[in-house]
């Protein structure tokens, strides 16, 4: 017997979802429910990574798509179980995971267990550990050991985006900026050399720093550069030996990661640059005839994806990607966390329309 109900629509399917926590390391029960959901499904190839599960037709198409989301949340804070409210006349699903992302994730598991006979062939997707570390993340894990798997000619990511399609994403860099200087009694300050003080030139460079906009294959990604933490100081009467400035890089995707790093040091090369992290970002991908149709069936206009998702995954691998799932970003994380009833309705009948045209 199925362990989701999914004779029901795809809104109390994400209140099933959601009512199922799920903090990231422990998806094993959602895992195994859609697996136990999606199991008496012959039309369906399944197979199992951890408590990543994938599911694919194999009609012959000529096409294929894949079509992803994330099972896990971050951690609750008193807003599991569910329940639904009206707020300004909008009515809405409140609890964890409800806009990021089991709402895309409910639309996908209705969708693939009804469409016996989509006009492409499709490989659907709910991935583990997106919210905590990369080398964690199940599409990742994924896309390094079982490539094949994902082999496409378009995938989308169900990130939540309003239920409008936004195109590629920024890529993301954080880096160390260190000075050093030499300790002594702050009483003889003018024995040691204050390596704080030798920061303020990185400050004043961030500060005035224009953040270029990017027109990328039709779509504005805006850039950021910013100082996100600053560290340094060993006592209230000594003079500072070091302090680190932590700065995040957004990134448009017309830029590689090499040429992001390079764009680091040529700000900052006179100091010492430790890069922490680094991901690529991806291309808009609209250009590829299944986004255009797949565009022109959910209507609206595309937006860039500003932050970093993991469409970029898909880039990697050579596949054009794009973002497309209910609920608002704002949303996502918040203690109020919810999701409009209507973009999920709109986001199953958008994809829906268009995997049966």
């Amino acid at each position: 017997m199925p362990a989701l109900d999914l004779t029901v629509s795809s809104i109390d399917l994400t209140r099933q979802l959601c009512d199922i926590p799920s903090v990231s390391a422990d998806e094993k029960r959602i895992a195994d429910d859609i697996w136990a959901t999606l199991e008496g499904c012959d039309h369906l190839e399944l197979f199992q990574d951890g408590d990543a599960i994938v599911a694919k037709t194999n009609l012959g198409r000529a096409k294929r798509v894949v079509i992803a989301g994330h099972i896990d949340t971050v951690p609750i804070n008193d807003n599991v179980p569910t329940r639904y409210e009206t707020i300004d006349g909008v009515d809405y699903l409140w609890g964890r995971g409800t806009v990021d992302m089991k709402a895309g994730c409910a639309v996908a598991l209705k969708l693939a267990v009804e469409l016996t006979e989509p006009n492409v062939d499709i490989t659907w997707v709910w991935y583990d550990h997106e919210e905590v570390s990369d080398a964690l993340n199940g599409l990742g894990r994924l896309t390094r050991e079982y490539p094949e798997m994902l082999a496409s000619d378009f995938a989308i990511l169900m990130e939540p985006s309003n239920s409008s399609v936004e195109g590629g994403c920024n890529g993301n860099l954080r880096a160390e900026i260190r000075t050093y200087g030499l300790r002594s009694h702050s009483a003889r300050s003018w024995i040691g050399d204050n390596a704080i003080h030798k920061a303020a030139p990185i400050l004043a460079k961030l500060a005035a720093y224009e953040a270029r906009q990017v027109e990328v294959d039709g779509l504005v990604y805006r850039e950021g550069l910013n100082a996100v933490g600053i560290s340094g100081g060993v006592a209230g009467n000594v003079i500072p030996d070091e302090c680190m400035v932590h700065i995040n890089y957004r990134f448009a995707p017309s830029r590689s990661a090499d040429e992001a790093v390079a764009h680091i040091h040529e700000l900052f090369g006179e100091y010492d640059v430790t890069i922490v992290d680094l991901a690529q970002g991806a291309r808009p991908g609209l250009d590829a005839p299944l986004a255009q149709e797949f565009l022109k069936a959910v209507g609206g206009e595309a937006k860039p994806k500003y932050g970093w998702t993991d469409v970029a995954r898909f880039s990697g691998l050579g596949i054009p990607a794009v973002n497309y799932g209910p609920g608002d970003p704002m949303k996502a994380h918040a203690d109020d966390e919810r999701v409009a009833l209507e973009q999920i309705t709109e986001c199953e009948r958008g994809l829906r329309a268009w995997l049966t045209a």
